[in-house]
């Protein structure tokens, strides 16, 4: 069974740092585009940052010069490295791929499960 699972979220003070963490497992023929989304509550999910096979990335407006994203091919590994966080940023971060594997050949994204990030003042 195909899994990603996100740990590293926390508490943090304002102008701290965090760093995320996505590895991928399971039977997996190939990792294409991964990202980092977040939600906060009564919000919308949103996207964060996103990188390609490339590697190419993109971020929101919001978090641009603060986070960086990394993938590791070996390791199957996304990465999201947050610094200057802000209480704005508390929200459940997930990490998301779109990966080929034996039950979707084609690829298909996958959901992790979520990590918190607060954030306080």
């Amino acid at each position: 069974q195909v899994q990603l699972a996100e740990s590293g979220g926390g508490l943090v003070q304002a102008g701290g740092s965090l760093r995320l963490s996505c590895a991928a497992s399971g039977r997996i023929f190939s990792i294409n585009a991964m990202a980092w989304y977040r939600q906060a509550p009564g919000k919308q999910r949103e996207l964060v940052a996103s990188i390609t096979s490339g590697p190419m990335t993109n971020y929101a407006d919001s978090v641009k010069g603060r986070f960086t994203i990394s993938r590791d091919n070996v390791k199957n590994t996304v990465y999201l490295q947050m610094n200057s966080l802000k209480p704005d940023d508390t929200a459940v971060y997930f990490c998301n791929a779109d990966m080929k594997t034996p039950t979707t050949p084609w690829g298909s994204k996958y959901w992790g499960q979520g990590t918190q990030v607060t954030v306080s003042s």
